[in-house]
């Protein structure tokens, strides 16, 4: 037996323990490197005339023994001699693809998978043994060699008819390893790590009293096809059959990228979100593979958290097959393909906007949380690549719409107006954003928690300030009622001073800018009131108070009735300042402090 280097024994462990961490992936590595070996005899039958092959012969076949345990993968590739066996296998990490491929650079169409070597010894997190029995093209002997581990390993020759290499695994005899000797859970393998392996992966299967070999893989990923011969039944079967949503998607975006970097992209925008994307169990990412294997089934650094609901692939040639986690995150390939995902996708989600607005309408449905979610949780700095994409409700048009058809539609309008709420309808029956819309103005309804965080952090749409209703600086009365209200104030401090004295506000005042109600609530400062109550429904210890003005009709008949109890009954006037106050609190959907007590000041006012 001969010895494995020191070095290479500290590999083996290391890969074995450290690197493949999902003992499944050995069924990958094996077949690619089948596929590699394939690969290399036919390129060598392109580029040399006495060697006669056929490509349509070219196979991998894996057949299961349960009996002696075993597991083999053959195929009809260029096959090794003894110094390759030695050379490839003998030393961990040296690499007869890596080889291979660097000896023929200058040369178009190689297509190497993986890096033969590394890859090879996954087989040994699920194989006591492994045996590889290979015969090169144009010898005419073979050569076996064997391994039971870090120990060491033998090659002796051996008997094979055909060129080729047989890897025979005899599993561990552990019952987690027994799946390895299913023919369900092979099959399933192939189709999730190899489907797309350009030569055919075929098992033994029972039909009627006859074995036959059947071809498991589906060969030719749809996402190399030309997408001008793709049926959108296709895109859309594919969809159905590779994530689990049988409702069609809304849309997809197929790129063929070539030049300095390769790749190639299916992305599905879906009709709906899945049960469990709001949730902290939800996992973003898109498969990602190298050559049609894949690398990873969610690879998260594909896409940006805003735009996690997408599903689809990337294939990409310059992505190495045995690439750790960690070194995809600081690849460069990856982050500029990622990079250019990102502008496929808005731009495919612009174009629905645009065209197929009843489209764009569920995706909004379905995400527009999360891409509001984009702009607040980055403190805006995502703002300039999402905001396009924000739909809210405007109380002119009666309809969900862009911040861009806002501007459009009220192109003489300084400032953006907006209001917040439970509800479409309950905002529109605020006070305050009842008197805006009575002059004629738009108002962006906002029923979602979110949207006004969302408009703070944004700040300004092309130079355009957002305002909301209910704070205290709206400015819409006329210069007239502006003085008049100023005099009226002032005249009537010591009234408004006893009143907020008797409730928790920071300011008591006279306001012209109420058509029916009584009173209102506003709130001074950067906290609005929806946003108090947003934030202290929150589970958190903390709790926020907006710095809340109760504002009072001036053309409202209780104006009168506040200055006659001033000059005859304080106490009584203490008594409508509490009830007023609660007025204006229900209004807001704020809670009451004492309940009880405001209900029985109203009964007697009532009465009196």
């Amino acid at each position: 037996m001969k010895e494995f280097k020191a070095e290479s024994k500290r590999l083996m462990d290391l890969m074995i323990n450290s690197i493949y961490t999902n003992k499944e992936i050995f069924l990958r590595e094996i077949i690619s490197n089948a596929s590699d070996a394939i690969d290399k005899l036919h390129y060598k039958s392109l580029t040399d005339k006495k060697i006669k092959v056929n490509k349509d012969e070219f196979a991998i076949v894996i057949k299961i023994d349960k009996e002696n345990r075993t597991l083999t993968i053959t195929d009809n590739g260029i096959g090794m001699t003894k110094d390759e066996l030695e050379t490839n296998l003998g030393t961990i990490a040296k690499s007869g693809s890596l080889d291979f491929k660097e000896n023929n650079k200058k040369q178009e169409n190689i297509d190497i998978i993986g890096e033969f070597g590394v890859g090879f010894y996954s087989a040994f997190m699920v194989a006591s043994k492994v045996k590889v029995i290979s015969k090169s093209y144009g010898s005419e002997e073979a050569y076996s060699w064997v391994s039971s581990g870090i120990e060491g390993y033998t090659v002796k020759k051996a008997d094979r008819e055909v060129y080729g290499t047989d890897i025979i695994l005899t599993i561990k005899d552990e019952e987690e390893y027994n799946r390895y000797l299913e023919d369900y859970e092979i099959k399933n393998l192939i189709k999730k790590y190899s489907d797309y392996i350009t030569y055919p992966i075929k098992m033994e299967e029972k039909e009627k009293d006859e074995i036959k070999l059947v071809t498991i893989n589906s060969l030719v990923p749809l996402w190399i096809r030309n997408k001008n011969e793709i049926k959108e039944e296709e895109y859309n079967t594919f969809y159905s059959d590779k994530f689990f949503d049988y409702d069609k998607p809304l849309s997809h975006i197929h790129n063929k990228i070539e030049g300095t970097l390769e790749y190639n992209s299916l992305i599905y925008i879906p009709s709906h979100a899945s049960y469990d994307y709001y949730s902290k169990d939800y996992e973003k990412g898109l498969q990602l593979y190298s050559n049609g294997v894949l690398i990873m089934e969610k690879c998260a650094d594909l896409v940006p958290d805003y735009f996690s609901f997408v599903k689809g692939v990337v294939d990409s040639p310059d992505l190495s097959l045995n690439i750790s986690r960690e070194m995809l995150q600081q690849n460069r390939v990856l982050k500029t393909i990622a990079s250019n995902i990102e502008k496929h996708i808005k731009n495919e989600l612009i174009s629905m906007q645009k065209e197929r607005r009843e489209d764009y309408l569920k995706f909004w449905e379905a995400f527009g949380l999360q891409i509001k979610a984009g702009i607040y949780n980055s403190y805006g700095m995502n703002k300039d690549n999402l905001q396009d994409l924000l739909m809210f409700y405007s109380s002119k048009q009666e309809k969900l719409v862009t911040l861009k058809e806002y501007i459009d539609n009220n192109k003489d309008e300084k400032i953006i107006y907006y209001a917040c709420g439970s509800s479409i309808d309950q905002i529109k029956t605020l006070p305050q954003v009842e008197t805006i819309i009575s002059k004629e103005k738009d108002v962006l309804l906002c029923p979602n928690y979110l949207d006004e965080f969302v408009l703070k952090v944004m700040n300004k749409y092309e130079e355009k300030d957002f305002k909301n209703v209910c704070s205290d600086n709206i400015d819409i009365e006329t210069e007239e009622e502006k003085e008049e209200l100023k005099t009226l104030n002032e005249n009537s401090k010591d009234l408004l001073t006893l009143m907020k004295n008797e409730i928790d506000v920071k300011e008591v005042k006279f306001t012209s800018k109420l058509k029916n109600h009584p009173v209102c609530l506003t709130a001074s400062g950067e906290i609005s009131v929806e946003m108090e109550k947003v934030m202290n429904a929150m589970p958190t210890n903390e709790s926020v108070n907006a710095e809340k003005i109760l504002e009072i009709n001036s053309n409202h008949p209780i104006a009168k009735k506040l200055q006659e109890l001033y000059k005859k009954d304080k106490e009584e006037l203490k008594k409508y300042s509490k009830v007023l106050y609660a007025e204006a609190r229900l209004i807001e959907g704020l809670p009451i402090d004492n309940p009880t007590e405001i209900a029985n000041l109203i009964c007697d006012i009532i009465v009196k």
